[in-house]
């Protein structure tokens, strides 16, 4: 099937926001990372460029794989075989980790994230098998610190955060929550 949506300048800075020259850039660098494949196998009948653009598209757009295929004229299982290749090569490096310093103020807060598996879940405030997930944010950069792991949704977050690593993350830096004392660094 021909590509509905070809990455042209029009689709490319409709459904993924990005600037062609931006987007050729971003492709380049995808293709110097591999992304054409190793050479053996099956090669693919689409453009890397076309590829590319299925994942922005993805991941700006949130949309299943399924509502995806027709906007593009191919199959679910093909979007799907094309997101988990390409997926790692565009996130090339992680963002510098934030250190922990005293004039920096970080915030953590935590969630409840609706989940169905019962080894992690408990029935929360929300009266549905939930988990809780405690957060860390730089209050400057916005950008995730740290995280814990999954714990069940009806435990307290001052609990979650005593039982976690994140304490020892935080050392050193003000740290500030709701429920919280103004230092909860040192709880």
């Amino acid at each position: 099937m021909g590509g509905v949506l070809p990455a042209e300048s029009l689709w490319v800075e409709t459904f993924p926001g990005l600037r062609m020259g931006r987007f050729e850039k971003l492709a380049k660098v995808v293709r110097e990372w591999g992304g054409n494949g190793p050479g053996g196998g099956r090669p693919w009948c689409l453009p890397l460029a076309d590829r590319v653009l299925r994942v922005a598209v993805y991941y700006q757009t949130n949309l299943t794989m399924r509502r995806l295929a027709p906007l593009f004229g191919t199959s679910p299982a093909t979007v799907c075989q094309v997101i988990n290749k390409l997926s790692p090569l565009l996130a090339l490096e992680p963002a510098p980790r934030p250190v922990a310093d005293v004039d920096r103020l970080w915030i953590v807060d935590g969630t409840l994230i609706p989940v169905r598996d019962r080894t992690v879940a408990a029935s929360s405030r929300n009266y549905r098998l939930s988990a809780n997930v405690q957060v860390i944010i730089d209050a400057e950069t916005r950008l995730v610190v740290a995280s814990t792991c999954l714990a069940p949704g009806n435990k307290a977050d001052a609990h979650v955060w005593r039982e976690s690593d994140l304490p020892a993350a935080a050392a050193g830096t003000t740290v500030i929550a709701d429920g919280f004392p103004p230092f909860c660094n040192k709880l």
